[in-house]
């Protein structure tokens, strides 16, 4: 559906694609495609299209990770009690489930524990450290936290327990007179490829691509052939995709390897929630795993514990099935809630307008365990960066979700001093605080945050601007070769100026899909689906041509509606029949309407 303010923007960027077509048997527009996203050379384009687990960078490379790998054999030859600190979103789960696995498989025992997030929040605390203690553990090794775990950590010290801090979230720091002074939690040993000081080529891995490859370096000390740690792929991938990292450079390679080994996977959990999910035997995509299997994992840690959610990994055949039932029926109630809380949270946009840059909306009551959901939801509908706080037992919780062109973690850290806790990413944060500093974050926030009136114009960019009758289902095929698509590797994204619509139909039980047939100005026809509420598109026609011409459009007799369109082609398989059809993204009235 067309926003008024968006502006689409054509990629520009130059190579002689008809040589490099011809050099690698591709046809330019899929050339142009792997230029826009970075592949401008025959180097680059090779290692896109070759890439896998070989390609991976050494792990050695990763400040301390040879040094975690030793200090956790040497753990498992004392026989220590290891305890895996882990966390409650998907990227957590998979963390610890790796370290679960590869430990016991090196011979070592250990139990994997996240904190309660409603009770404790996110991250290591020093609850769970005072009772490691007591428990007779002697390691504790965090997986996608740690980082800001600078108290609980400095506890862990003092009773005398060796920790190894594995994070992917940004170094905090201090603004001091001096400049920047970095606040290092005191652990034994630190792998984040973010800490100054790494010479890990890629910095964008998540928590589970950390934990990876410290497993690679244990496996190597245990004397496993390389091809062991693979097995760990289809989970580091799974939590890339789940985590919304980009899809790019290494990470590319982990998400494509682990989408290939999960489509085919032998974890009885796993296999249980494809079947529960109607995915058993089809070839698994991002998009599965980040709207379907990813969110029946986050359901366990928001709405309960994540008990469940490694009850579900660690499962024998015979009990998967009742829990992975269980996973997708805590993710319905999740979208309810997610549900309520954006209603209350688009109430307070639309009385809070004008928008202030930083929008910090305090919700209540809200359930906290979907305040992240509802910031990005805020975020996709207004394009502002949003931070949604929710009443905690000590105050208020929180998650915000930025846009491009502001960094969340840089404007937190800024307000450090109002906050209990806080961590994150430049595109995402969680933070805690007293009730009383909501008005003054927000203050601070938007009176420092540099954004002007056009960071806030969402930008469509349009990789090739291609006619209907460029598209066969050869081309639609051959884009394979760019998957899998995601964050940092967009599906690719088309356009047309002028189609005429002919007709049009409501579909789905939810009236939320609708089905044109356009025609190009060349005469060439097809069907084209726009995935979307029906009341919405029926007011964008009647806003753009009249009622009338609605109307005329739903009795299959349309007139005059002319649309410019952003779309992606794809090969529509019906009763052994394949059809091609176009997916429209974007629609405004075409220039001549």
């Amino acid at each position: 559906m067309e926003n008024k303010r968006e502006k689409w923007v054509l990629a520009a960027k130059k190579a002689d694609f008809r040589a490099l077509a011809g050099e690698f048997g591709l046809d330019p527009v899929t050339i142009r495609l792997m230029v826009n996203r970075g592949a401008d050379t025959p180097e680059k384009i090779r290692t896109f299209l070759m890439s896998d687990w070989r390609s991976e960078y050494d792990p050695h490379l990763m400040k301390g990770a040879e040094e975690a790998a030793g200090r956790l054999r040497a753990a498992i030859l004392r026989k220590e009690k290891i305890l895996i600190a882990s966390d409650f979103d998907v990227d957590g789960i998979f963390s610890g489930q790796i370290l679960w696995e590869a430990i016991r498989e090196a011979g070592g025992q250990a139990r994997v524990l996240a904190p309660d997030r409603q009770k404790e929040g996110y991250g290591i605390n020093v609850g769970m450290v005072e009772r490691a203690a007591q428990e007779g553990v002697g390691t504790i090794i965090t997986c996608d936290n740690g980082i800001a775990a600078v108290a609980a950590i400095t506890r862990a010290k003092e009773l005398g327990l060796e920790v190894i801090v594995t994070d992917h979230h940004e170094c905090q720091y201090l603004e001091t007179a001096d400049g920047r002074e970095l606040l290092l939690p005191p652990a034994d040993v630190i792998v984040n490829p973010h800490q100054p000081g790494c010479r890990y080529p890629f910095k964008g891995l998540c928590g589970a691509g950390v934990v990876y490859k410290v497993v690679q370096l244990l496996y190597e000390l245990c004397g496993f052939p390389r091809e062991k740690s693979l097995a760990f792929l289809e989970y580091a991938g799974f939590a890339t995709v789940a985590d919304v990292m980009d899809l790019r450079d290494e990470n590319r390679i982990l998400v494509k390897e682990g989408l290939r080994r999960l489509s085919h996977t032998q974890n009885p959990g796993l296999k249980a929630l494809l079947e529960v999910c109607g995915l058993a035997g089809k070839t698994i995509t991002a998009y599965h795993v980040g709207f379907i299997l990813g969110p029946c994992f986050n359901s366990a840690g928001r709405l309960d514990t994540v008990e469940e959610a490694f009850a579900l990994l660690q499962s024998t055949p015979e009990k998967a099935e009742r829990t992975a039932l269980l996973l997708k029926e805590r993710n319905e109630a999740r979208k309810e809630l997610t549900r309520q809380g954006l209603a209350q949270a688009m109430e307070w946009v639309e009385s809070n307008t004008p928008l202030p840059p930083v929008l910090v909306i305090p919700l209540p009551g809200c359930h906290e365990s979907v305040a992240g959901i509802v910031a990005g939801r805020v975020r996709e509908q207004t394009h502002h960066p949003a931070v949604v706080l929710t009443r905690s037992a000590d105050g208020f919780k929180g998650s915000g979700r930025s846009i491009e062109n502001w960094n969340m973690f840089e404007g937190l850290s800024a307000c450090r001093d109002l906050m209990t806790r806080f961590g994150g990413h430049p595109m995402a944060a969680g933070l805690s605080l007293p009730e009383e500093n909501i008005p003054e974050l927000a203050r601070r926030l938007n009176d420092h945050s540099g954004l002007k009136e056009e960071d806030f114009v969402p930008v469509v960019r349009i990789d090739v601007p291609m006619p209907l009758q460029y598209i066969t289902k050869d081309l639609v095929k051959e884009f394979s070769v760019l998957e899998p698509f995601g964050k940092g590797n967009p599906r690719p994204l088309f356009a047309e100026k002028n189609f005429r619509v002919l007709q049009a139909a409501v579909l789905g039980k939810n009236r939320s899909l609708v089905k044109m047939l356009v025609e190009n100005e060349a005469g060439i026809r097809m069907d084209a689906l726009w995935f979307g509420q029906a009341d919405d598109f029926g007011r964008f026609i009647s806003d753009a041509f009249g009622a009338a011409a609605l109307e005329a459009l739903f009795r299959r007799q349309g007139g005059d509606i002319r649309l410019a369109l952003v779309y992606y082609p794809e090969i529509n398989e019906y009763m052994g029949q394949e059809n091609l059809q176009i997916i429209v993204e974007h629609m405004k009235p075409a220039p001549s309407a």
